[in-house]
């Protein structure tokens, strides 16, 4: 295994952390030490010292990783591709995002008809001179005169929305500040939107982003076009349920609007509806008052996800996973709401992931199947199959379609295919998927690649798919690097998709790239969730490390040359995985994480988890934390077994001053822990691979990051992946 140490002028030497040892909760009767309890403090000037000198260690390291400004190349030169993204429509106009390759964010055009010609209607590009203001979320109005769109800065969850006249690209006075995890959502008489908001935070100065507080009280309005903020509607809020989320849709028939109300991350959630129509002088009627709008309870619990496909009149179509792991549609008429009828019944084994309302009365429904999507288009009132729409093997990413349309537009994407737009005349007696764009990536040859779907048996015998990409023809001789990739939560499939990096990687390191489709995910459905969530969360690092022992069993490679990469929960995973089995792994990427078990639900959006992990706080589910979390399970691997060479593999943790979804603390936390325990606190550890973190700035969970940042951290970590796995550079 490639040493850093070793070109290194004298022996790697890691930063000071102060170990503040009185710091000890107790949980239950067990006492638990939180030496690096400070580093919660984003602002404090310790912690500021602290990520200094860990930013300054790590570039120390990066700038000994030879490959690195070559991958930054090559990334850089596959990246420069012109990037679509599926039309969508408003009254007679086009929109679509459209990236010509390396600009920092994706530009929203517009065009009258399919034929019409272009033209930028919102560049994201202008907001800031780094890229770093990113466009979050848009909504057009039924009319197509205004569009609200919504920015974030520096990778933050907050939103603020502004509103754009579409006609002459007016920016208008309307501001909407304190925006998080919403939808936009207009009445179609075009004088305003449904939004969600949390209350002003008391410091209504800082560093938005930056802050760690707990995230409660959301609350649902509606703002009227060209008025202050102070005089939106409080449509919605519920104080005695304070860490409950919402938003709310606006039917197609433009007759109601819908609420739902979630209560966690769990695929479960509550339905009202208020009939707009019946409002005497619509919403203005509601202006000034301190009621709230009269919604209807349809569904009042939390017993099963929820969501509407279309509606005729009162009588309302439905997604659910209600006594349907796999989903099923049903049907209920409003003024009969105890009634519920089954239109579509759960599949067998597919996950129904999706069905749309397309030229009146059909529907398209999007199947999971082993991971791969399905198209067919059925009866909406029946539900009856009436035709399959062909699409290459891979991930359906988008459906753009409504009810009144007969023309939709599918984006279909693959390991080896950067983007395919079907586009599909409903009207044909025999739908015809022709494709209507194609992306292309110049010098990319995908018949130089092959990929296979394996299925590997867990701990426990269960079989867990796992994707493996690589150049054709390969030996399988444990002679190959190898990028193996996981997240196993939240209902989340990882399917598919699309990626410069890894390409490179597979190209000029002939790394061979895997996704293991681990429990806790949602590729088979609720079940395949639940198996990797709560009290069963330890069966998602089972399977992935069954995933890892294949790989060497099978011979694709060696421990010493299998690098694993997750982020977000995934982080967690990883954290997770080196601390069980340190001696499976060369290299360890772990992104954004969730690593201290027992604190992550008093931080910004993290109460919402504990419907996947469970909460310290229960003294049943604190036991369940406490044995695998990250942060608590650090250990000397030449303590625990008689190998007295086993160290932990060279590991970089990635996270970012602006995550305000899985905050810094996580990371910087377990850097300083491992740090210490590994390495600081020993004279001579045998721990001689490297613990770095990565942290950036102006960045946060992930989303709305710039084309460069996405380059440079891809370079950063997959040259750190190359210099410790020993990786040579293949021209």
């Amino acid at each position: 295994m490639g040493s850093l140490s070793a070109v290194l002028d004298e022996p790697l030497k890691y930063p000071f952390a102060r170990r503040d040892e009185s710091v000890v909760d107790n949980y239950h009767g067990v006492l638990v030490p939180d030496p690096y309890r400070w580093v919660e403090d984003p602002d404090s000037e310790e912690t500021k010292e602290f990520v200094e000198k860990q930013v300054n260690l790590t570039n120390t390291v990066l700038k000994t990783c030879e490959t690195r400004e070559k991958l930054r190349q090559k990334i850089t030169e596959l990246y420069d591709f012109p990037r679509y993204e599926a039309p969508f429509r408003a009254a007679h106009k086009y929109f679509y995002f459209h990236n010509t390759g390396l600009q920092p964010q994706s530009v929203l055009y517009i065009q009258d008809g399919l034929n019409g010609k272009a033209e930028v209607l919102l560049d994201p590009n202008a907001f800031s001179e780094d890229g770093t203001v990113a466009l979050n979320t848009c909504a057009v109005s039924e009319d197509a005169k205004y569009i609200a769109y919504g920015i974030s800065s520096s990778g933050s969850d907050w939103v603020t929305i502004k509103v754009l006249r579409i006609e002459d690209k007016h920016v208008e006075t309307d501001t909407v500040s304190w925006v998080k995890f919403s939808s936009i959502s207009w009445t179609h008489d075009s004088k305003g939107f449904f939004y969600s908001r949390y209350p002003t935070p008391k410091d209504g100065d800082l560093d938005a982003g930056t802050e760690t507080n707990a995230n409660l009280n959301h609350e649902l309005y509606y703002h009227f076009l060209g008025t202050d903020q102070s005089e939106d509607i409080l449509c919605w809020n519920d104080p005695d349920n304070p860490k409950d989320t919402r938003s709310a849709s606006v039917t197609q028939d433009g007759k109601y609007v819908l609420l739902y109300t979630f209560k966690d991350c769990d695929p479960v959630n509550k339905v009202y509806y208020c009939d707009l129509s019946a409002l005497p002088d619509g919403l203005k009627s509601h202006r000034g008052k301190k009621n709230l709008l009269p919604f209807v309870k349809l569904v009042d619990n939390f017993d099963a996800s929820y969501l509407d496909v279309a509606n005729d009149g009162s009588v309302f179509t439905f997604r659910t996973n209600k006594d349907a792991p796999r989903y099923k549609l049903v049907r209920v008429d409003l003024k009969e709401p105890t009634s519920w009828t089954e239109v579509l019944q759960e599949s067998e084994k597919d996950v129904l992931e999706s069905a749309v309302a397309v030229n009146g009365n059909h529907i398209i429904v999007n199947y999971l199947r082993d991971v791969k999507n399905v198209l067919q288009l059925r009866d909406l009132k029946t539900g009856a199959l009436l035709h399959h729409l062909p699409v290459d093997i891979g991930t359906v990413y988008d459906i753009s379609a409504r009810r009144k349309d007969n023309i939709i537009f599918i984006k279909l994407t693959s390991f080896l295919i950067p983007g395919i737009i079907y586009q599909c005349n409903l009207d044909a007696e025999v739908p015809d998927m022709r494709i209507f764009r194609e992306i292309v990536v110049p010098g990319f040859d995908r018949t130089l690649f092959e990929v296979n779907q394996v299925f590997v048996p867990s701990k426990d015998g269960t079989l867990i798919p796992m994707f493996v990409v690589s150049k054709k023809d390969i030996s399988l001789d444990g002679s190959h690097h190898c990028l193996l990739y996981g997240y196993g939560g939240f209902d989340i499939s990882i399917k598919p998709s699309f990626s410069v990096t890894r390409i490179v990687i597979a190209r000029h390191l002939g790394a061979i790239f895997c996704i293991a489709n681990i429990r806790g995910g949602g590729e088979y459905g609720e079940e395949w969730h639940k198996a990797g969530s709560l009290a069963k969360k330890k069966n998602c690092f089972d399977d992935f490390i069954s995933c890892g022992e294949y790989l060497v069993s099978a011979g694709y490679t060696q421990p010493r040359k299998l690098c694993i990469e997750g982020g977000s929960n995934g982080g967690l995973l990883i954290g997770a995985c080196i601390n069980q089995r340190p001696d499976l792994f060369g290299c360890a990427l772990a992104h954004v994480g969730v690593m201290d078990m027992l604190r992550f639900h008093k931080f910004t959006i993290g109460h919402a988890w504990t419907s996947d992990f469970g909460c310290s706080e229960n003294e049943e589910e604190f036991h369940w934390l406490f044995k695998y979390s990250p942060l608590h399970n650090v250990r000397r691997p030449w303590e625990q077994s008689r190998d007295q060479v086993s160290q932990y593999p060279s590991t970089m943790l990635l996270t970012a001053d602006h995550d305000d979804r899985v905050v810094p603390l996580h990371s910087l936390k377990l850097l300083a822990t491992m740090q210490y325990v590994l390495c600081t606190s020993l004279e001579n550890s045998p721990q001689t691979n490297t613990i770095i973190g990565r942290i950036d700035h102006k960045a946060g969970h992930g989303a709305g990051r710039p084309t460069q940042k996405i380059i440079d951290a891809a370079a950063d970590a997959f040259g750190f992946m190359a210099k410790v796995l020993d990786a040579s550079w293949v021209d």
